[in-house]
């Protein structure tokens, strides 16, 4: 009898997101393979041949080892950086941290017939704020008014018409303080006489304020939505406030549904994490899209997990 095709899951040892998936579709018996291509060279390792019948090849973990060719679906969550291995200088390691993502990342993103959830590439397009932007509002979506700008009097110009404003970051980046605490940068409201030179040394975002009375968490899986209320925030950025904070079900309005597909289609995306600001009026005001945003938290975790597993478990069936 052949053995079951595979699901890839890409990602880190420590991803709660992942483990939920991955418990539904061990669950179903399906069989997966976990790996993290920052532990390659030292505990990954990999050989592929590519001649006129395409891609051919192996990838071994410290636990098995799997026909790339055989791989049914790929879920792309959250590896760590490609690495390299321990004692080299500084220049070597880059070099072969560089090739590392060039060529096992490479085969990886090119596995024969796979369906992934999403393709890095999708992801990594999908994360750019300025298109997520310009997406959203062509598919229909409900966008503040935003600034991207270095420049310090144009900043400062927009505060004052559309204020209150807030800044957020165009990308998570990792930061330190000089203890080698790791920092985050969380979406703050910005007064304009608080602008000042530093806008002037990188790109900035600054949007109207969305007068708000709840948050809303949108997760969509292919056609499958699961919306979440979410209640109890004390300040503007409900991601630091998570033991204050409840969460409520509930339906996605037909246009916002529409526009959510669409805005999926845009970027050829299977999944993504929506984020929303829900006013008095019942009006949804679209943020952003994480088309790897996590929802292990969610009180629908269970109902996205399973439509996560049949994405992955029946990759033949219609799908984004």
């Amino acid at each position: 009898m052949t053995a079951p095709s595979p699901v890839l899951v890409v990602t880190q040892l420590d991803d709660a997101t992942a483990d939920v998936v991955i418990a539904e579709l061990c669950r179903r018996e399906v069989p997966v393979v976990r790996l993290d291509p920052a532990d390659f060279p030292d505990s990954v390792s990999v050989t592929v041949r590519v001649d006129g019948g395409g891609l051919v090849g192996e990838v071994r973990t410290a636990t098995r080892a799997t026909a790339l060719e055989g791989v049914r679906s790929v879920y792309w969550r959250r590896p760590r950086p490609y690495a390299a291995p321990a004692g080299l200088d500084t220049q070597d390691a880059r070099w072969c941290a560089e090739q590392a993502r060039y060529g096992l990342g490479g085969i990886l993103a090119a596995l024969p017939g796979a369906h992934y959830v999403n393709h890095p590439w999708r992801n990594r397009a999908a994360e750019h704020k300025p298109a997520q932007l310009v997406a959203a509002a062509r598919c229909g979506l409900r966008v503040p008014p935003t600034l991207l700008t270095n420049e310090v009097e144009q900043a400062r110009r927009f505060a004052a018409e559309y204020g209150p404003v807030v800044y957020k970051p165009l990308y998570n980046s990792d930061y330190a303080d000089d203890r080698g605490q790791s920092l985050t940068v969380w979406v703050e409201e910005v007064d304009p006489e608080d602008l000042d030179a530093g806008v002037g040394q990188t790109m900035h975002l600054f949007q109207q304020r969305v007068d708000k009375v709840a948050d809303i968490r949108l997760t969509a899986v292919g056609d499958r939505l699961f919306a979440v209320r979410i209640d109890g925030s004390p300040g503007l950025d409900w991601r630091r406030y998570y033991d204050d904070l409840s969460y409520t079900p509930l339906d996605t309005p037909p246009d916002v549904a529409k526009a959510v597909h669409d805005y999926l289609t845009t970027f050829h995306l299977t999944y993504g994490a929506f984020d929303f600001g829900l006013d008095a009026a019942g009006r949804w005001h679209w943020y952003e899209c994480n088309p790897n945003g996590q929802f292990a938290w969610l009180p629908v975790a269970d109902q996205i997990a399973a439509a996560l597993a049949d994405q992955l478990q029946y990759p033949d069936r219609d799908r984004r």
